[in-house]
This record gives C-alpha cells, sequence and structure tokens, in this order.
C-alpha cells in the first residue's frame, strides 16, 4: 500500500506535515479530510527519501543465509492475520512484527518489506522481492486479496492452510522418530559385539582347537567381513544417497526416482497420499482466494515437490487452455507409463528381476483415484471447486494420519523380531562350541 506524505491546514489555521497510507490519493485525501484537516499538498513518499533517511539513522542489514523456516513463517503470518482483522495498516502491523522477530531471514525480509510498502510498491509487489521468505504461493495468495479487498480474510486462509501442512509434515515426522532411533541403536549395538566380542571368543576357540559348527563359522565371518571393512556401514548408506542426488540432478533420473518413490513397497502409498492432500489443498486454498486457475494450477505444480505431479499438472494446464476441465485429463493424466530410469530403481533396491516384474504389475496404475476425480467434477459442474478440494485434502490428511499409525505400530514388533532374533543367532553360535569345550574339558 503507498504511503502519501501531505500538507495541510487544520481548523485553527496550523500547518501540519504527515504521513499517511492509502490505496489511492483520492482515499487519502477523504481519509485527512475525515480528521479535520484542509489538504494543500500530497503526493507519494518516494523510495529515494526513504533510502536516504535509512542511510542516515536506519539500521544496518544483518547478513543471513538460507530461507526461513516454515513454523516462524505460519506463526507470523497469522499474527499478521490478527493484526490486519483488528484494522491497523498493514505498514504499522509489518513494523511491529518486525521489531519482535529475533534476527534472521524473516526479519531481514520484512525490513525490506517495509522499505519497499513507503516506496510506494504493494504488499503482494514488495514481498516478491524476498522469494527466500516469501514463495509465489504466498504473494499470489496476497495479490488476490489486495484485488478483492478482502486482505485479513486470504491471510487467516493462508495461516490455515500453514498450520495444516505443518499438522501433518509434524506427524509423519513424529512417526519415523521411533523406527529410526531403533534401527540406528540396533546396528550400534550389533557392530559393537562383531568388533569387539566376537573376537575374543574366536581366540579362546582357536586355542582350545574346537570344532566349529556352521553357526558359528558364518558368525565369525560376519564379524571378520565387519572388523576388516567397517567403514562400509555408514559408507554404503551415504554412497547409495550421494548415487540417487546425482541421478536426480537430471531429469529422466528425478522422474524415475519420483515413480519409483509413489509406488515402492510400503512406503509409496505414504508419499503418495501426502503430495496428494498438499496439492489439492494449495489448489483449494488458491481457488478460495481468488488466484486464476492456471496460475494456481502453476503454482501447485511448483509446489508438489515430485515430478510425476508436476507433469500432471502440466498437462492439465494445458487442457484448460483448449477448452477441457479440470477432471477429464486429471484423470486421462494420472496413469504413469514404463519409464527406464524408474525400471532400474525398481531392480536395484528390490531384487533385481522380482523388482522388474513388480514393477511392470505397477507401472500403469493412477496417481490420482477416481475419488479425487469425481470430487473434482462435481466441484466444477456445482462452482464449489474449493469446497471439494478442502474435502479431498481432508479426506488424505486423515488417511495419511491413520497410515502412518499403522505403520508405526506395524514395525514395532517386527523391530522387535530382528534385534531379538540377532542377538539369539549370536548367542547361540557362541555358546554352542562353549558347551561343546566344557564337555570334553569335563
Amino acid at each position: 500500500m503507498p504511503t502519501y506524505q501531505f500538507e495541510a491546514m487544520d481548523s485553527t489555521g496550523q500547518e501540519i506535515k504527515d504521513v499517511i497510507e492509502a490505496v489511492s490519493e483520492e482515499e487519502a485525501q477523504a481519509t485527512i479530510r475525515q480528521m479535520g484537516y484542509f489538504v494543500t499538498k500530497i503526493a507519494v513518499k518516494k523510495q529515494k527519501k526513504v533510502a536516504a533517511e535509512k542511510a542516515k539513522g536506519g539500521k544496518k542489514r544483518g547478513f543471513v543465509i538460507g530461507g526461513v523456516n516454515s513454523k516462524v513463517l505460519t506463526t507470523f503470518t497469522r499474527q499478521l492475520s490478527i493484526l490486519q482483522d483488528a484494522g491497523l495498516p498493514i505498514l504499522r502491523s509489518l513494523r511491529i512484527l518486525e521489531q519482535q522477530c529475533k534476527g534472521g531471514r524473516l526479519k531481514v525480509s520484512l525490513q525490506d518489506t517495509c522499505d519497499e510498502i513507503e516506496g510506494g510498491s504493494t504488499l503482494s509487489e514488495a514481498m516478491a522481492k524476498s522469494p527466500k521468505c516469501f514463495n509465489r504461493l504466498y504473494v499470489n495468495m496476497i495479490k488476490a486479496g489486495e484485488a478483492g479487498g478482502a486482505l485479513e480474510l486470504i491471510l487467516q486462509r493462508l495461516a490455515d492452510f500453514q498450520e495444516r501442512a505443518q499438522s501433518l509434515k509434524r506427524k509423519i515426522k513424529g512417526a519415523m522418530i521411533y523406527p529410526i532411533v531403533v534401527i540406528s541403536v540396533a546396528v550400534g549395538i550389533l557392530t559393537f559385539i562383531m568388533i569387539k566380542i566376537v573376537p575374543s571368543f574366536v581366540t579362546i576357540f582357536e586355542d582350545f582347537e574346537v570344532e566349529l559348527p556352521p553357526m558359528t563359522i558364518m558368525l565369525m565371518t560376519v564379524s571378520y567381513l565387519t572388523v576388516t571393512y567397517w567403514y562400509l556401514i555408514p559408507g554404503i548408506p551415504i554412497s547409495i544417497w550421494l548415487f540417487i542426488k546425482l541421478l536426480r540432478k537430471f531429469e529422466a533420473g528425478r522422474v524415475g526416482w519420483d515413480m519409483f518413490l509413489l509406488k515402492m513397497p510400503i512406503f509409496g502409498q505414504l508419499v503418495e497420499k501426502n503430495i496428494l492432500a498438499r496439492t489439492t489443498r494449495t489448489l483449494g486454498t488458491l481457488v478460495a482466494s481468488g488466484v486464476p486457475i492456471l496460475e494456481g494450477l502453476n503454482i501447485t505444480r511448483e509446489t508438489s515437490g515430485n515430478a510425476v505431479f508436476e507433469n500432471l499438472f502440466a498437462k492439465i494446464s494445458e487442457s484448460i487452455r483448449e477448452g477441457e476441465s479440470i477432471a477429464k485429463p486429471m484423470k486421462e493424466y494420472s496413469q504413469m507409463s514404463f519409464h527406464p530410469m524408474a525400471a532400474f530403481f525398481w531392480a536395484f533396491f528390490c531384487g533385481g528381476p522380482i523388482g522388474l516384474l513388480i514393477y511392470m504389475g505397477k507401472m500403469r496404475s493412477r496417481v490420482v483415484d477416481d475419488l479425487t476425480v469425481n470430487m473434482v467434477d462435481v466441484g466444477e459442474e456445482t462452482g464449489e471447486l474449493d469446497t471439494m478440494l478442502y474435502k479431498v485434502a481432508d479426506t488424505y490428511d486423515e488417511e495419511v494420519s491413520v497410515l502412518t499409525e499403522s505403520l508405526v505400530s506395524l514395525m514395532e514388533p517386527l523391530l522387535i523380531i530382528f534385534l531379538g532374533g540377532a542377538v539369539g543367532f549370536i548367542v547361540i553360535a557362541l555358546f554352542m562350541p562353549l558347551v561343546a569345550l566344557i564337555t570334553n574339558l569335563s
């Protein structure tokens, strides 16, 4: 919102100099007259003047690296929506939030945004100049709110959207902590046993020339390999991760990995439903905020985070330009096809030929089911597309929550069985020769 610098006279004839925020010059003059002043001069406050004032006595910008934490941005959006609902001018609201911000990307971006607004830019234009803090989704929703004169409502929707996304991410991360910790501890304990405990028993068996059973020989072989090639324990996972990162730098590798990720065993459904929940909620929020459908689809495509869904939304946008609805191309282009890199990942992670056979059975599956397509179709026919998209997102949010809890419940006994079986195998393999040794000595 532009800032106007004005000169006026009050009822006693005294000269007044001040600044005021308004959408246009006519609105600024009307507001000044309501204050009981007679306007003699008014003009937009230039950015050069603001910059000069900053150079004289303003605070220096701090040097920051990286973006803004999503939790911090969510809190800021909620606070800004509350201040706007209370009727405070946007510049004053931003100044209040900027002062209470800790040092970081958000504070610097708010300082830049306030300077841009003082120079005559709108809020969306000012935020667009800080892309590391405010992405396209954020900026376009603010722009739609300014155009429709309902900025406080748009900020509330944006805050609700961010809070729901944060809640879903928090649930998934919280559910993954337990199995990751258990697996890490189990690997650490087993590695310690193989490196420190088993070699001691090997020395005893060699000194007494005990005949070793096959289980003990297998355990000794594993222990020897662990002691000799211990660096492969962290090295193999890191190498696989770097290899995947390298392949994802190429378009074919990225598409193949994302196709594998959507249909991978156990976790594929969780990934797919999570992306569907996020994309439908994003598109629903944009449509409800008044963003044009093509712009909304482009923003949703960019924020999907998966190459398969990016291609899907690109096809939907092309079909809409040709006069089609959303539901028809969504159903038509949601079916995946054969991709050589996807086949490679299935063979690499799922046992060669077995993985390829599984992939051949899944490669024609769809990433958007009939429920979503039908809900979108009904929403287009009734003019309630945003409401239907919200309902689809709520459905998938619930499914992700239930699926996450089910996977955690399933993994707990599996991890216990694995750890118990590994420890039991080690104990039996070590004590069988000991029993034979004690028997011979007696």
